[in-house]
């Protein structure tokens, strides 16, 4: 037994795994082809607790931990979902976290101020009846998240906002944005998070982005002219923007590696079935010397890189600062993902080209995940400077 697994991880695992079987399974095709998962499903997770893993029963979640979020996505993925079913389903986890950080773990019911986010957009959310996101990205910039050029102009009791956002998750179906916004000008270090409603005059989504991936889970573009916001929207003291997403950043790595290592697992269980029921010249495809090395293989890769993401996933749960072993976790099982899933798909052979394949669309999932919360280039870097170079 181990940190991860507990009697009740194993009690949350079986309702994950039972929550997919039932609500899932019958309907993620459609949701693919339909490019977003419907509204009902956040409210379904919620009703049985899921939703709110992770969040303080204070304000309005399930309670439990960064370990026990761990859970649920590993076994939504292992038990057929799939990343992109995460991203769509749990986008609350990028977009409160910072609101429910800056408020503490007590909500009251005050009519402004911090207390005032989490009765108007956590605990709706965490009970499934509103969909938030979270909006840094913008079209001239990826990762640098000092350069953010939205901005934010003080007047009076509202700021005034106008710039643009790209590849927003959710930002289709979202009922409000967590934005990025700077309120000096472009690398001044005055970074503030807004809370965005969508409706908003001057707020609007622009196109919906089609993507390679994930496929159930809506990615937009926003743009802002001349958008009032209260004051009172503001997450934190002003200008703890930066700081406030920086302190985020690890727990959306270890979700994404996680996401990644959880994919390769799912796709090694695929290939062993396969391998066994498929027959060429006579034999199973698993009676070959070849194929029962490749499978080992991915296998090990598979395993190790959940043990590592394990391992550093239960030192941030402990509050130790660990930012470059989250990257190197991330870079590890983002590498073992794509191994795994080429080598799987390859096992399939023509029929695992098809979207009539369950590896197909991993495959094409698995992509985002070097890219999203941080490229694998910069993970590197953020392990260079780590080592001191």
């Amino acid at each position: 037994m181990t940190i991860v697994d507990t009697p009740e991880r194993r009690q949350l695992r079986e309702l994950t795994r039972s929550f997919v079987t039932r609500e899932v399974l019958p309907h993620l095709a459609g949701w693919e082809r339909a490019g977003e998962v419907p509204r009902s499903l956040h409210e379904t997770a919620a009703k049985i607790g899921l939703l709110g893993i992770g969040f303080p029963e204070s304000v309005g979640g399930s309670g439990g931990d960064l370990l026990d979020s761990i859970v649920v996505t590993e076994e939504i993925i292992r038990s057929g979902g799939s990343s992109g079913l995460i991203a769509a389903l749990f986008t609350h986890g990028i977009a409160l976290p910072h609101i429910v950080a800056a408020c503490g773990d007590t909500a009251g019911s005050g009519a402004g101020g911090p207390q005032h986010l989490i009765e108007r957009y956590v605990r709706p959310t965490l009970a499934g009846t509103m969909i938030g996101a979270l909006a840094i990205t913008e079209p001239d910039g990826g990762s640098d998240v000092a350069g953010i050029r939205t901005c934010a102009v003080r007047d009076g009791g509202h700021y005034v906002v106008n710039g643009a956002k790209t590849y927003i998750t959710s930002g289709i179906r979202a009922d409000f944005v967590t934005t990025a916004v700077c309120t000096d000008f472009p690398g001044s270090g005055s970074l503030n998070l807004l809370v965005i409603d969508k409706g908003s005059p001057g707020f609007a989504v622009g196109r919906r982005l089609e993507k390679l991936g994930w496929h159930c889970s809506d990615t937009a573009e926003l743009s802002f002219v001349d958008v009032r916001v209260p004051v009172a929207n503001r997450i934190g003291p002003e200008d703890t923007g930066f700081l406030a997403i920086m302190q985020q950043f690890a727990t959306e790595r270890l979700s994404l590696a996680t996401q990644a290592y959880a994919t390769a697992q799912r796709c090694v269980d695929l290939a062993v079935r396969w391998c066994r029921d498929r027959s060429t010249f006579g034999r199973p495809l698993a009676g070959r010397q070849l194929v029962r090395h490749r499978l080992a293989e991915m296998h090990t890769r598979a395993e190790a890189a959940r043990a590592y993401v394990h391992e550093v996933a239960e030192r941030v749960a402990a509050g130790q600062p660990v930012v470059t072993e989250v990257a190197m976790a991330k870079n590890v099982a983002v590498a073992a993902c794509d191994q795994v899933v080429d080598a799987a798909l390859q096992l399939h052979g023509g029929f695992g080209y098809l979207r009539d394949a369950e590896v197909e669309r991993h495959y094409r999932d698995a992509r985002i995940l070097g890219i999203g919360g941080g490229t694998t280039e910069i993970m590197n870097e953020i392990i260079a400077k780590g080592m001191g170079l």
